[in-house]
């Protein structure tokens, strides 16, 4: 029989603070305080591996380690897994980066009170980022962590809500927005006679770039004529 999935959405609550309350009230037990699997996830395992039967050394052993090895971490920023004991592994996941929580429960979980919640991000992967399993009260941690990710979403906006606001206020008035009188200036009027602009001084290096043209035109006639005299007293000799 197919596991069922359950969206984390609750239909009974929908604001995050009140289904943060109630999620609290129905685990029993504080959830920053669960660091460890369910010893039911144990037997769970035993029963899953026993359909292995000649096989059940080989399914069973690395469950084994792996129950052992388990350990959670909640708190007000994410949620922390970490499992293995000759190659260690640890995922950490913030309320911000969740983008969708699902539950599924298979008959067998069913009857140990167990069910795994997939926790996705918007990475893009096809699979969840982490998989909780053993958790006590699963439906009830599902709305916990629903609620958590829901007042991380909301809080992160209101926050970017505000620094465009004090963003804008520090840039001051855009182009668009009305000059407040003690900073308007008059608009220069079309009526008026125009004014045309001081002429200033050419600085020396722009008077010796202009005569420096002069000196070389005066340069080149120089010899010009020079030439003519040459030319002239070799035909007079001839």
């Amino acid at each position: 029989m197919p596991p069922s999935k359950s969206s984390a959405a609750s239909p009974r609550e929908t604001d995050p603070q009140a289904l943060l309350e109630d999620s609290k009230r129905r685990l029993g037990v504080d959830p920053t305080s669960v660091t460890r699997p369910e010893p039911a996830l144990l037997s769970y395992y035993k029963l899953s591996a026993a359909f292995a039967l000649i096989f059940f050394p080989l399914v069973y052993l690395p469950l084994w380690f792996r129950f052992k090895s388990l350990r959670y971490r909640i708190d007000d920023e994410g949620v922390s897994m970490s499992w293995g004991i000759l190659n260690k592994r640890e995922v950490f996941l913030t309320y911000r980066r969740l983008q969708d929580i699902q539950m599924t429960q298979g008959f067998i979980q069913r009857k140990f009170g167990l069910a795994d919640l997939h926790l996705h991000t918007a990475s893009g992967s096809a699979g969840a980022e982490m998989k909780l399993e053993g958790l006590p009260d699963p439906e009830a941690f599902r709305d916990y962590l629903y609620a958590r990710m829901r007042g991380a979403e909301e809080g992160g906006e209101g926050r970017g809500a505000r620094g465009e606001g004090s963003a804008r206020a520090d840039a001051g008035p855009e182009p668009g927005d009305a000059a407040t009188p003690d900073r308007a200036h008059p608009a220069p009027s079309d009526s008026g006679p125009s004014r045309s602009a001081p002429v200033t001084n050419p600085s020396p290096h722009a008077r010796s770039s202009s005569a420096e043209p002069d000196e070389a035109l005066a340069l080149l006639r120089e010899i010009r004529d020079e030439l003519r005299r040459v030319n002239r007293s070799r035909e007079g000799t001839s």
